[in-house]
C-alpha cells in the first residue's frame, strides 16, 4: 500500500524522541543508541530536536580546537603547499569513511561522525614531530599523549559555555577519543580502561583513520614527488588497486591514474573491513551493544590477509615517505620550534598571554606551557618563534 500524500501546507517535525525511536526501530541491535548513552559529566537538559550524539558533533565542529586543525600538519607543513592534506582535511576524510562503515553495518552514524571529528583535537602543531617533542619535554611532568590531550581539550580547555568547562560531551564520544589506537597512537590506560572494547562506532573510526592515513599520505607523497608509481611496483595492495582501476577505466594518464588508484585502494580496504566485521559479528554472536565490549579484541577488523597487505604498504610508507629526507628535515625543524618555544616560556612565563597565566596556580607551569603549545597551529608556532627570537620582528 502506497503512503498517503501529506495534506497541502502540513509540516511534520521530528523531535529528539522521534529520532531516538527511529534509531531503536532501524539500527542494528549492537549499535549504540542515543537514548542509552551513559550521559555527560555535567547534567544539562536534552535538546528538543537533536540526539545527544548529534549535539556532540555540532559542539565539536563549533569548537576552537576543530577550527585550528586547518593549519596543523598532517605530513607536510602548511607552507609547503596548499594542495597537501592538513589535520582538518584528514579529519573530514576519516569522518566520511567512518560514516560509510557505520551506514553499511547499520550502526549509529551520528556517534561515528562525532568520534571521527574529535579524534585529532589533541594534536600538536607539526604533526607527530611536535607530539614527540612535547612527550619528551613533559616526561617528568605527567607526560603527553595526543588522544588524552584531546580529552583534556574537550573536558577543560575549550571555553564555550557558562554552565560548565569544556564541551561536556557524552561518555561514548569521550571514550572513543581516549581509546583511539592506530599504528602511531597507543594511548595509556585511562578512566575507560576497565570497560572492555569501545562501541563499534568508535572501532570503525579507528580503522577509518588508518585507511585514510595510508591512502592519503601515499597520494600526497606521489603528488609531492617523494616517491613514484614505479617505486610501488611489488607493493601488492597498490598493484591490486591499480589493476582494478585500469580494468574499469582502461589506460589512464599519470594524474588521473593516481587519483583513481587511491580511490580504489580506499574502496578495497573498506570492503574488506565490512566483510570481515560481518563475519566476526556472526561468529561471536553479538546481539547487543553491551556484548560488543566482551571480546578480547576489536570486532571491527580486517581479515589476516588484508592486514598483511596493509602492513606491507605501511612499511613502504615508513621507509620511503616518513623517512624521506624532506620529511625528516621538516620534522627536525618542527622539534626545534617546539623545544625552543617551550624553554622560552619556562624561562619567563610572563611571555604567556593572560588566559594561560591564570591557570598557573591550578595546573602548574609545565602543564600550562604544554597546553599552550599543543593548541598552536603550525603558522602560529612559527610566528611565535619569530616574535620571541628575531630582534626586529614585531611582538
Amino acid at each position: 500500500m502506497s503512503a498517503q500524500p501529506r495534506a497541502k501546507g502540513s509540516c511534520s517535525l521530528l523531535n529528539r524522541q522521534a529520532l531516538e525511536e527511529r534509531e531503536e526501530r532501524t539500527l542494528a541491535p549492537y549499535a549504540a543508541l542515543s537514548a542509552r548513552s551513559r550521559g555527560r559529566r555535567h547534567s544539562e537538559p536534552e535538546h528538543p530536536y537533536r540526539t545527544c550524539y548529534q549535539r556532540d558533533r555540532d559542539r565539536i565542529i563549533h569548537s576552537t580546537a576543530f577550527r585550528r586543525l586547518e593549519y596543523k600538519t598532517q605530513v607536510f607543513v602548511n607552507h609547503e603547499g596548499d594542495y597537501y592534506r592538513t589535520r582538518l582535511t584528514h579529519t573530514l576524510e576519516v569522518a566520511q569513511i567512518a560514516r560509510t562503515i557505520a551506514r553499511a553495518l547499520n550502526l549509529n552514524e551520528d556517534l561515528a561522525e562525532a568520534v571521527a571529528l574529535a579524534h585529532d583535537l589533541g594534536h600538536t602543531p607539526f604533526g607527530h614531530s611536535g607530539e614527540d617533542a612535547l612527550r619528551e619535554l613533559m616526561r617528568e611532568h605527567g607526560g603527553f599523549e595526543h588522544n588524552l590531550h584531546g580529552l583534556r581539550v574537550v573536558d577543560k580547555l575549550e571555553h564555550r559555555y557558562a554552565q560548565f568547562p569544556g564541551l561536556n560531551l557524552t561518555y561514548e564520544v569521550r571514550e572513543g577519543m581516549a581509546r583511539h589506537r592506530t599504528r602511531y597512537d597507543q594511548p595509556p590506560a585511562s578512566e575507560f580502561a576497565d570497560d572492555g572494547q569501545p562501541a563499534l562506532e568508535a572501532q570503525a573510526v579507528e580503522l577509518a583513520d588508518a585507511i585514510a592515513y595510508d591512502s592519503h599520505d601515499l597520494d600526497d607523497a606521489l603528488k609531492a614527488g617523494l616517491v613514484s608509481e614505479e617505486d610501488l611496483d611489488g607493493v601488492a595492495l597498490w598493484e591490486l588497486a591499480r589493476e582494478r582501476a585500469e580494468g574499469e577505466w582502461g589506460p589512464l594518464g599519470p594524474e588521473s591514474r593516481r587519483v583513481h588508484v587511491v580511490r580504489f585502494l580506499i574502496n578495497l580496504e573498506v570492503t574488506a573491513l565490512l566483510e570481515q566485521t560481518c563475519t566476526n559479528l556472526e561468529r561471536l554472536g553479538v546481539g547487543s551493544a553491551a556484548e560488543v565490549r566482551r571480546p578480547s579484541s576489536p570486532v571491527v577488523a580486517f581479515a589476516p590477509e588484508t592486514a598483511r597487505l596493509r602492513h606491507e604498504l605501511q612499511e613502504f610508507l615508513l621507509e620511503r615517505v616518513y623517512r624521506h629526507y624532506r620529511v625528516v628535515r621538516m620534522a627536525t625543524k618542527a622539534r626545534r620550534f617546539v623545544e625552543e618555544l617551550f624553554a622560552a616560556y619556562l624561562a619567563n612565563p610572563r611571555q604567556l598571554p593572560d588566559p594561560a597565566l591564570r591557570l598557573l596556580e591550578e595546573d602548574g607551569l609545565h602543564q600550562v606551557v604544554c597546553d599552550y603549545i599543543a593548541g598552536m597551529t603550525d603558522r602560529y608556532a612559527q610566528d611565535e618563534y619569530l616574535k620571541l627570537f628575531v630582534p626586529f620582528e614585531r611582538v
